[in-house]
């Protein structure tokens, strides 16, 4: 998508300090931190939300997954513990519509969602 915030990251026009990058992955930095480790991990197909994944989208989700593991694992918080958020519309929280992966890690988090 030509005005996606995170297309642009992806081609580049938009700088990150990526962490992670793989042929159909991109994980970078969050500029606006919601705990000491804050890396929003994404697709570099654009998706606008879970609400528009396909079929042929589950096994790019299950990458994600392993790299959200992989990325656990060299920021040293595999073991204990981290958190994985993804928003979905304007009502679930969502402010850039492209499918992004929160994860938050380095601080015990006390609120239980569910």
């Amino acid at each position: 998508m030509e005005d996606c915030l995170f297309c642009k990251i992806i081609r580049g026009e938009i700088p990150s300090t990526k962490v992670y990058e793989d042929n159909e992955i991109l994980a970078f930095k969050d500029i606006n931190p919601a705990a000491p480790i804050h890396i929003l991990v994404i697709p570099k197909k654009h998706i606008t939300s879970l609400a528009y994944l396909k079929k042929e989208d589950e096994i790019l989700v299950g990458k994600i997954y392993s790299a959200i593991n992989q990325i656990a694992e060299e920021q040293g918080v595999k073991e204990k513990g981290y958190r994985v958020i993804v928003n979905c519309g304007k009502d679930g929280g969502q402010e850039v519509m492209h499918l992004h992966f929160h994860l938050l890690a380095g601080k015990q988090f006390g609120e239980k969602i569910v």
